[in-house]
């Protein structure tokens, strides 16, 4: 752990900014808080992928815990869905949370940020075609284990893979956007006690507090960017950032 008297505000500043720019998007989007704050640690700041993804999913943990109690009073939670989906989604991120943290870091670099990149052509894709017919749900759990796995390995993506999966097979947007972000909160909480078995608490730094103090207070300017700028437009803005970024990250770690 560190000695928050001790923290300089010019080493923390980058970080809270970090935070900061991924509520703000995530805010207007409902998603791609923890893949845009990873990008930022990962690619910009130097972070490691498995101190990047520890410190995501502790802030997540405070900000899912508010958004789950949000959904469960505006009863916008399928119960039904919830139980299909939480369990798996626990398991998937305890592996890949235990798997990130138990390679070397660079090793996991290129592999990481290949999956970002591909979450970044994801979010274009969806922006260039809009809206999808959407059909009978059948496939939850592989998707709640392949989207745990996924957002602890990139750190961040639960709410892109799981959310729009589901809404493709047909769920309900209403009550699929409040599970699966209901859920969330039990996947954050999974992951960071992995990274702290695993890790110890040394895991949690000043990254950690930084882009929590940055969520915190953007999370009402997200508010007002959803009201003001279309949300396909800031889809292709984060598909953007996170391929571009992803792209350069890996040809630097290749080079």
């Amino acid at each position: 752990m560190f000695d928050v008297s001790l923290i300089d505000f010019n080493v923390i500043l980058p970080f809270i900014l970090a935070g900061f720019a991924a509520q703000v998007i995530d805010g207007a989007l409902g998603m791609a808080f923890g893949v845009i704050s990873s990008t930022l640690l990962v690619s910009l700041l130097g972070v490691s992928p498995a101190l990047a993804s520890a410190s995501v999913h502790a802030v997540e943990t405070f900000t899912t815990a508010a958004s789950g109690a949000s959904h469960i009073y505006n009863r916008n939670v399928d119960w039904k869905l919830f139980r299909r989906l939480v369990i798996p989604g626990m398991i998937g991120g305890a592996l890949g949370a235990y798997v990130l943290s138990s390679i070397d870091a660079s090793i996991a670099k290129p592999f990481v940020m290949a999956y970002l990149a591909a979450i970044g052509l994801y979010l274009l894709y969806r922006a260039w075609r809009g809206q999808t017919e959407p059909r009978k749900p059948r496939v939850v759990a592989p998707i709640g284990l392949i989207g745990g796995f996924l957002d602890a390995a990139g750190g961040g993506g639960w709410g892109p893979v799981v959310t729009s999966n589901l809404l493709v097979q047909g769920a309900a947007p209403r009550t699929t956007i409040g599970t699966v972000n209901t859920s969330e909160f039990f996947l954050t909480a999974t992951i960071s006690a992995t990274f702290i078995a695993t890790m110890g608490f040394a895991a949690f730094t000043v990254a950690t507090l930084g882009i929590l103090i940055g969520g915190l207070i953007a999370a009402p300017f997200g508010a007002v960017l959803a009201k003001r700028m279309p949300a396909r437009a800031l889809m292709v803005m984060v598909g953007m950032l996170l391929t571009i970024t992803s792209v350069y990250t890996i040809w630097k770690a290749l080079s």
